[in-house]
């Protein structure tokens, strides 16, 4: 399989093979679902209905770190938690076929929730409070934390390295990330003892919403971290972000100070999201999908993102 291309041999016949395998008889009807770093796929049945099939991007996460996300999302659906969690085939949830792992999901529908509504942001909060306290119970292992090794210094040499990048706006990148990162570890370190198990990338395009509330979707992201982070994405300001803990504080305490680390998870995202896009740009999906970060002035205007979170944090 090739690093360069690693979906390229994922052909259709594969995919309806692929769900053939795990026992669900396709019809033949595919659709592609809006996804980069995997790929994702709908799939029509012969008994009716659909399922989603997930085949995970080669050499991201090992074996077991999917077992600790398959394992995770199994414990929130055991705790009535609205999750789309894998589906057990065969007694297993992570499967092969032609050399990719791949898992399948049953299909849920729904639209994104409307996040200007008090009401949905406070049902939002409760949900993740409930979340939190099912994933204070225990440690990820495998799946490591939100740390700024993993979401700061590693995109940043990607980036330096992937030839996106202008030449004369190296020395500038890497003096910006240095700085963020001197100013980012600490506020991590300070509440290293509160990490939990997250869902890890809580924003509007992972919630379908449907009459009957929300269902949280896609924990391809979960790993350690302070509450914070499954909640800033969701509030677009100061009041929202008010009422999304009115909820949230029904169901389980929440440290205020935590606030405080918004400018820093903020920072570590547009630096993790650049470094994403730059690591993968190998992949023929990525220029396709981000063609902007092959102009220099996208990356001018990142730069000048950073200096602004940078004078955030001081």
């Amino acid at each position: 399989m090739s690093q360069v291309a690693p979906y390229a041999g994922l052909d259709p016949a594969r995919v309806l093979d692929a769900v053939d395998a795990a026992g669900y008889a396709p019809d033949g009807r595919l659709l592609a679902l809006p996804s980069y770093e995997n790929r994702v796929y709908q799939v029509g049945l012969d008994a009716g209905g659909f399922v989603v099939v997930k085949f995970y991007r080669p050499g991201r996460w090992s074996d077991a770190a999917i077992a600790e996300e398959h394992d995770f999302t199994a414990e929130l659906a055991a705790g009535e938690l609205p999750v789309v969690a894998p589906l057990r085939c065969g007694g297993h949830t992570l499967l092969r076929h032609d050399g990719f792992r791949y898992t399948l999901f049953a299909r849920r529908g729904g639209h994104a929730p409307v996040l200007e509504s008090a009401d949905t942001l406070q049902w939002l909060g409760r949900l993740l409070a409930r979340l939190h306290d099912i994933g204070a119970r225990q440690a990820f292992r495998a799946r490591g934390a939100l740390d700024v090794d993993s979401f700061l210094r590693q995109p940043a040499a990607a980036v330096l390295a992937s030839g996106l990048l202008p030449a004369h706006l190296h020395a500038p990148y890497r003096a910006a990330t240095r700085r963020l990162a001197e100013r980012i570890d600490a506020r991590l370190d300070a509440v290293a003892a509160r990490r939990l198990r997250l869902h890890g990338d809580c924003h509007a395009g992972n919630v379908l919403w449907t009459d009957a509330g929300p269902t949280l979707v896609d924990f391809d992201d979960a790993r350690m971290g302070p509450a914070v982070q499954d909640l800033w994405m969701l509030a677009s300001d100061a009041l929202a972000m008010q009422q999304l803990l009115e909820g949230y504080e029904q169901m389980r305490p929440f440290d205020h100070a935590e606030l405080a680390l918004i400018p820093a998870l903020r920072a570590l995202r547009q630096v993790h999201h650049a470094g994403w896009i730059a690591a993968r740009w190998h992949d023929p999906a990525f220029p396709r999908a981000f063609p902007f970060a092959g102009e220099p002035r996208w990356w001018d205007e990142h730069l000048a993102d950073l200096d602004a979170l940078i004078e955030a944090l001081e």
